[in-house]
């Protein structure tokens, strides 16, 4: 038989998944010999039967009774007992600390009769009546879901009518008065009286902390923690002390090391004459730990000890929360706190350094999430902003910037020194110039795998996406919030791409100091110490290279100084955006293969030149570049704009031939789902000239840096295959072109030539392709969209949202792979593909890469390297190493 309720003492700290953790913290404090109120817990296994068939287990009702009875013994007293009732709380207790979880209800016995019981046996009839006014409160607002303004409105009026603002200048008989109020409010607003059987308002409490697990609140938490939907909170029933007993009494909370900055030293408040809610509900101004060791030495001492026996205990650092009563201390709670991103460093180093844990284990203890934002800059909280906005928090960081509108705007102000925030209704492959330039990226549409947050992330840049409430108005170059202020070009604003928030003007930002650590910068701060050997260990115990995804020289210098090894993806077609397009519109338009040949030998120069760059910024390193891969039309100007401007011409007697061809281009290109039209290898197959001409200027290229004493490593990648013998043609050529550039230079270069893994059909038939490749470079993005049938740019809009609500998924697979559909392609493709080719080098250069939870997996399933974002190298470095510890 099923055991629904364990004892305090009955369980442990490790019993989370069933005790949840408040309940196996507690537990743990009682077998610790610590001053724990006594109590029991029903259990998580309790919950998920009540809420898969709507009730409670059978035998619940028995076992808690058995319990309950126990607790009577321990206290010597009986639950509501008229003349020395035992009064007890009723706390939700998940395995995860849930903000979203049902709140506390205190003082659970108290009714019309045994109030005059608490008031004889305790000497004081105003604590009484106070205890019952709060159960009266937190029992309506909590169990029977009252709005808590109806009881926070009948208080606050009655301390109005005193003249009054503090609650401990109401008399007994006010508190009197606040009963009946409160009760009348109850029958009224609940279609009941309150509940007068204390057992029925313990099984009630119970019912609702049940019923708590699927309010919104709670449901919208898991999600964005990420945390099952199926496990259920376990309930804690602990015998009442009072810190509302006068003076002598009080609650608080405490932390046995700085929770916001990592620091050593005991920090927590304490609120006199209260009971623990007052503390969070902040009703008074509480008072530091060294001041009650002030106004109580002998319990500040005790807890002191305590504190520091949990901190060594726990070995981590814990948050506790403490009730004294008549001098008396006694232990509600304890947990592993939670902490910033600063203070987690520092603490697991600072452990390390006291002996209570070792490297492996602290570095298990953080994680990319918190490095990145560590990384990013931030807004001074403490300075004065204005809000216009608020949109999706697409990419973390802090940017001022002035309101520009187009990219060629941005790329003008920014070169003549002017910080730029770029703002658009949305962004495409033609602001790349302008998102590269500007500090931040504002869009009214979009989401977090729009373009424009996939770019932004990538880049480091600062990014909020789909913020409805800005009509943005490109060609007068301003945008209106709704029912508010116009901001027109030139306006200072600034965005936290962290928040999601939009400001008006200038907000102070602060800098961080980790980013000037990674640069190679002295900087004297205790987080960036602690980064910097938790970074080493990382180093020191991954077995996944890092490399980075870098399309210019300058990328490739900032990755190289954040430790990347290499680069995994150098795309090439960013190289022919700006000035450069309209070469490669006068390729697409020749008449034949002169004017084709015509418009290369213009690009090749260009290209080679790139390549140079990068290739001695990664000099010694691997350089992946994949060949040019987008549809042709994105490099064409739009059909309906240049119809127009065509029709105009024509009725105004201008013909222009270069126009016209366009047009006919662009009318010939046209393509109902250009993503899975005439790209990739499929390019270089019917316009062989472009990949021949690449695969030229990179061997130029790597030629040019060994006559220079260079030590180019240059891997060409072929993208979009899904036929071997796709590969097969285009390889061809490519050995063919290196043959003329050896015969050429004297140069006899060393390169290799693979393929990326970004259609289903090439990763089930890996041991086919992998005859021809030599590298496998996994494109997760495209293989997510081919293997769901999404396309990226379309669906987040259209029915993400409704996904991510229903669990379809937890998280966008853009964001974090989807192990169980890509990453089953991902496995087949590597367990393939060197079984036909031991020696196959590896790797994954999607967004993914950069993805801690999907770095794990990747290391898992024994690749090579991953490829990042610039930015985004020290998370992988480090997810990397906590993946060979074991970090979750």
């Amino acid at each position: 038989m099923t055991t629904y309720v364990y004892d305090f003492a009955q369980g442990n700290k490790d019993q989370k998944d069933l005790l949840g953790g408040k309940g196996a913290n507690l537990a743990e404090m009682t077998n610790l010999g610590l001053p724990v109120p006594p109590g029991f817990t029903i259990t998580t296994e309790a919950c998920r039967a009540f809420l898969e068939h709507g009730s409670e287990p059978g035998d619940l009702a028995a076992e808690v009774s058995k319990h309950l009875a126990r607790l009577e013994e321990a206290m010597g007293r009986r639950l509501g007992d008229p003349t020395d009732p035992l009064l007890v709380s009723v706390r939700s207790g998940a395995k995860h600390s849930m903000p979203g979880m049902m709140d506390t209800v205190l003082n659970i016995g108290l009714n019309d009769e045994s109030v005059h019981g608490l008031a004889s046996q305790s000497d004081d009839e105003r604590f009484a009546m106070d205890s019952y006014r709060r159960l009266l409160q937190m029992f309506g607002a909590t169990v029977l879901g009252i709005e808590d303004e109806v009881f926070s409105t009948e208080l606050d009026e009655l301390k109005r009518r005193k003249d009054t603002t503090a609650d401990l200048d109401l008399d007994v008989d006010d508190l009197r008065e606040l009963v009946s109020a409160f009760k009348k409010a109850i029958e009224e607003h609940a279609g009941r009286p309150f509940p007068q059987d204390p057992r029925e308002q313990m099984d009630l409490a119970v019912r609702a902390v049940f019923d708590s697990w699927n309010t919104p609140r709670a449901v919208l938490y898991r999600r964005q923690e990420q945390i099952a939907e199926d496990g259920g909170t376990a309930v804690n029933i602990q015998a009442m002390v009072f810190g509302n007993r006068g003076m002598t009494s009080g609650s608080g909370v405490a932390f046995t090391r700085d929770p916001a900055s990592g620091a050593q030293g005991v920090y927590g408040d304490y609120l006199q004459n209260a009971q623990g809610e007052d503390v969070v509900a902040g009703i008074r101004n509480t008072v530091s730990l060294a001041d009650l060791g002030e106004i109580d030495q002998k319990s500040h001492d005790e807890l002191l000890g305590i504190m520091q026996t949990l901190e060594e205990h726990y070995r981590d650092m814990c948050d506790i929360e403490f009730t004294i009563e008549l001098g008396k201390l006694w232990m509600l709670q304890t947990r592993v706190g939670k902490r910033t991103p600063e203070a987690a460093f520092r603490i697991a180093a600072d452990m390390v350094g006291e002996g209570l844990i070792d490297l492996d284990e602290a570095l298990g203890r953080v994680n990319g999430a918190q490095l990145a934002q560590l990384m990013f800059p931030r807004f001074d909280e403490s300075a004065e902003r204005t809000l216009l906005a608020r949109g999706m928090n697409a990419s973390p960081g802090a940017a001022v910037g002035k309101a520009v509108f187009d990219w060629a705007t941005a790329v003008e102000w920014a070169d003549r020194g002017e910080d730029v925030i770029l703002v658009r209704k949305e962004t495409s492959p033609d602001d790349l110039h302008g998102m590269v330039v500007a500090k931040g990226i504002l869009t009214s549409r979009g989401g977090k795998t729009s373009h424009a947050a996939v770019v932004a992330r990538g880049m480091g840049r600062t990014c909020v996406c789909g913020a409805e409430a800005l009509d943005v108005d490109v060609r007068e170059a301003r945008f209106t919030v709704r029912d508010g202020k116009t901001i027109h070009e030139g306006d200072v604003i600034s965005i936290d791409g962290t928040t999601g928030e939009v400001f008006d003007g200038a907000v102070p930002v602060a800098a961080s100091h980790v980013v000037q650590y990674f640069e190679g910068q002295q900087v004297d701060d205790p987080a960036v110490s602690a980064v910097a050997r938790l970074m080493e260990h990382a180093d020191s115990k991954r077995r996944l290279l890092v490399r980075t995804n870098a399309d210019t020289a300058e990328d490739a210098a900032r990755a190289r100084r954040f430790g990347a090894q290499g680069i995994g993806l150098c795309r090439t077609e960013h190289m022919f955006l700006g000035e450069r397009r309209e070469l490669v519109e006068n390729l697409i338009v020749a008449d034949d293969e002169a004017g084709q040949r015509k418009a290369l030998d213009a690009l090749l120069p260009l290209q080679r030149q790139d390549f140079i760059e990068i290739l001695e910024a990664m000099d010694g390193l691997p350089v992946t570049i994949r060949l040019i891969d987008p549809p042709l039309h994105e490099f064409l100007p739009d059909f309906t704009e240049l119809s127009v401007a065509m029709a105009l011409a024509d009725t105004r007697g201008h013909r222009k031939k270069r126009q016209r061809k366009l047009l006919e281009a662009v009318r010939r290109l046209h393509e109902q789902n250009p993503m899975l039209g005439l790209r990739g290898v499929r390019l270089g197959i019917v316009i062989p000239g472009l990949f021949t001409m690449q695969a030229r200027a990179i061997l130029e290229a790597a030629a040019a840096r060994v006559r220079d004493g260079g030590d180019p490593h240059p891997e060409i990648m072929i993208p979009l295959v899904a036929s071997v013998r796709e590969l097969e043609i285009v390889k061809q050529r490519i050995v063919d072109v290196a043959r003329e550039v050896r015969d050429e230079t004297g140069v006899d270069l060393s390169f290799s030539i693979g393929t990326m893994i970004e259609l289903p059909r090439a990763a089930l038939t890996a041991d086919k392709i992998a005859a021809a490749a030599e590298f496998f470079s996994f494109g997760t993005n495209d293989l997510t969209q081919m293997t769901w049938g999404f396309s990226r740019d379309d669906v987040e809009a259209a029915f993400f949202g409704a996904y991510l609500d229903q669990g379809i998924f937890p998280v966008s697979p853009f964001e974090s792979l989807d192990t169980e559909g890509v990453g089953s392609l991902v496995r087949t493709a590597a367990a393939r593909g060197r079984e036909a080719r031991p020696d196959l080098h590896l790797g994954i250069c999607g967004e993914h890469g950069g993805d801690p939870a999907s770095i794990h997996f990747f290391d898992e399933v024994g690749l090579d390297y991953v490829s990042c974002s610039p930015f985004r190298v020290p998370v992988a470095r480090l997810e990397a190493g906590r993946s060979s510890v074991g970090g979750d």
